[in-house]
């Protein structure tokens, strides 16, 4: 009974008191503060007693420029919008990956706008060109010493190569190859060097024999493409054919187990590209891929995957022509492997059940023709066929 008697009593003790000014008018203890901003001005500093040191310090909100000051005349005032930052510089179209010892090259340009650059960069710098086929996108340099390249890349290459005797000879073997990204070409170095007039195999090294000698010509190469790229760089018509990166050679046979077998005369890298880009062009679906395993999982029941803008819209799903369930694409579902084995200089693709089992003949005969098929005739978009040619799943 005493709480509310005291509560009561506040009331009316705010009540009386809610006309007085001193507590909520504009002067008053409980007065509206959000508008005081407007009305700061700038003070001068404040200064120490003399005989003490003082340390400055920057303000910890500092008044921004081109706002309304004292001498503003008083009224409305647009506060002008804030300028957008500057960029710390732009994205360069090359850039260097890098994964252990190994380096390459990503431009975000199409292999056939990389290939005369990159072509260019090593005539320009003194290379003697052995050997090029544009249509794979590799060439390679003779055997030569490094004192005979320009004299200011020998001099670069001089400070940063170690382990290299100044009178050795090298040769280099770049490869260019198309990106994952669509337009995007990835460029490989490999350099292999050895004494002033000593014997050498002709065979390339797997791996990089000398990475500081790769890394340096790669850095180079940035450089040079960067600068032809803002000069606008050539295109060449023979990297630009459709079968840029198909093999030069696809043969179907058999093993000795009377399985299909074919073979691409290819590098495993370039092979395995090779595939992956087949297999979309004759509409089979990739579920899965290994390359370590040089594996493709697929699903011959069903056609590739397709984008986002190509799925069934709102009312085909409301009306039961959507996408298939995973239970009925599980219970049609065609599932293979199609192996990668490299063999010598040739690459050979199978297509098998499991890692123990080989598919039915007359299945892997009809994925292997299909691939061979996209790797010879480039052409044809992804999923086309030729007048009166099954799909896959119709075919077996």
């Amino acid at each position: 009974m005493k709480r509310l008697a005291g509560l009561t009593a506040l009331a009316l003790v705010i009540g009386n008191t809610s006309g007085c000014g001193w507590l909520w008018g504009p002067e008053g203890y409980f007065r509206d503060r959000g508008d005081d901003y407007l009305n700061a001005r700038e003070t001068a500093p404040m200064k120490v007693p003399e005989g003490m040191q003082s340390k400055q310090l920057d303000p910890l909100l500092p008044i921004p420029m081109n706002v309304a000051t004292s001498t503003e005349k008083e009224g409305e005032f647009e506060v002008p919008r804030p300028q957008p930052l500057s960029g710390a510089g732009e994205v360069s179209d090359f850039s260097l990956q890098k994964s252990g010892d190994s380096r390459w090259l990503v431009a975000q340009r199409p292999p056939a706008e990389v290939w005369p650059v990159a072509h260019q960069f090593f005539q320009d710098n003194g290379f003697s060109i052995a050997n090029e086929r544009p249509q794979t996108g590799e060439f390679s340099t003779n055997w030569q010493p490094l004192s005979q390249l320009s004299a200011p890349l020998a001099r670069r290459l001089s400070s940063r190569v170690s382990g290299v005797e100044p009178d050795s000879e090298a040769r280099v073997r770049v490869r260019i190859e198309p990106g994952v990204q669509t337009n995007t070409s990835e460029v490989y170095v490999l350099s292999e060097t050895r004494p002033a007039g000593s014997a050498a195999s002709g065979d390339w090294p797997t791996k990089p024999a000398v990475p500081s000698l790769d890394a340096a010509l790669l850095d180079e190469m940035i450089a040079s493409m960067a600068t032809s790229a803002e000069k606008g760089g050539s295109v060449s018509l023979l990297a630009a054919h459709s079968d840029y990166d198909t093999p030069g050679a696809v043969q179907l046979n058999k093993d000795g187990s009377g399985n299909p077998v074919l073979t691409v005369d290819s590098d495993f890298d370039r092979a395995w590209v090779s595939v992956g880009r087949a297999l979309d062009r004759a509409d089979i679906r990739v579920d899965d891929l290994n390359r370590s395993l040089g594996v493709y999982y697929v699903n011959i029941a069903e056609g590739a995957k397709k984008k986002d803008e190509d799925k069934p819209g709102f009312f085909s799903r409301l009306f039961g022509g959507g996408e298939k369930t995973k239970e009925e694409e599980d219970a049609k579902a065609q599932r293979y492997q199609v192996r990668l084995t490299s063999v010598s200089n040739t690459v050979q693709i199978t297509v098998d059940k499991d890692i123990n089992t080989s598919a039915p003949a007359d299945v892997a005969q009809g994925v292997l023709e299909k691939l061979q098929e996209s790797m010879r005739n480039a052409l044809r978009g992804p999923g086309e066929r030729k007048p009166g040619q099954f799909g896959l799943g119709e075919q077996f």
